[in-house]
């Protein structure tokens, strides 16, 4: 992946300053939304002076798509500290862990209701108003991103064989489930429960043509 920032951090101390404009990024983008914030608010609230915020980022935009970076790991962190203490009796079963990790954070981390992985959305279910289609890589879009990370946790899972045609197949996964996931949250602000149990189905049924 092509970095998000102008300069990498460091010092701790610098660390620390580019996580807290990163933190403020988030609140504010639930608060005001993408286009009312401003790299100014940012810089003031995470009190750091304006020309720290463009010693390593080049605009507004670089900010979000370095949060959506952080958002990808945070994700997959998560969906990783969760599968020792799942009961995962089936491949199935990653997918549902999955899933409800998106969902969890959809609900509760702040700015990613409306900025998962680089579109920034109006609302949990849309429509973008901001962010880029490519900004996890610069060049990749964002689902193709999404789908090779997930790519390589499930051969590192899976003791068993993998079929041909995997990439594309977690693409069309992935794919399917950012479309309807964002149904979900159209219909409910909190993720309609029957949409996201159907969005788990879907997905199963759909891997097991590719999946031992």
């Amino acid at each position: 992946m092509t970095s998000t920032l102008r300069r990498r951090p460091a010092q701790r101390r610098s660390v620390e300053r580019v996580e807290r404009m990163l933190d403020e990024c988030a609140l504010l983008l639930d608060e005001v939304g993408y286009e009312a914030m401003t790299t100014k608010e940012v810089a003031r609230r995470a009190e750091v002076p304006i020309g720290t915020f463009y010693q390593f980022f080049h605009d507004k935009q670089g900010l979000v798509r370095a949060l959506a970076r952080r958002n990808l790991e945070a994700f997959l962190s998560r969906v990783i500290d969760r599968i020792p203490k799942a009961d995962l009796g089936h491949w199935t079963d990653l997918v549902d862990l999955a899933i409800d990790e998106f969902v969890a954070m959809k609900r509760t981390t702040p700015g990613f209701a409306v900025l998962d992985f680089g579109e920034v959305l109006l609302g949990p279910g849309g429509p973008a108003v901001g962010g880029s289609k490519t900004a996890l890589d610069g060049t990749q879009e964002n689902n193709m991103v999404v789908a090779e990370r997930l790519r390589t946790l499930t051969l590192e899972l899976l003791d068993a064989p993998v079929g041909p045609g995997l990439d594309r197949a977690l693409l069309v996964a992935v794919e399917a489930t950012d479309a309807v996931l964002k149904l979900a949250f159209r219909v409910d602000p909190a993720g309609d429960a029957l949409l996201i149990a159907e969005c788990k189905h879907l997905v199963r049924r759909y891997l097991a043509d590719h999946l031992a």
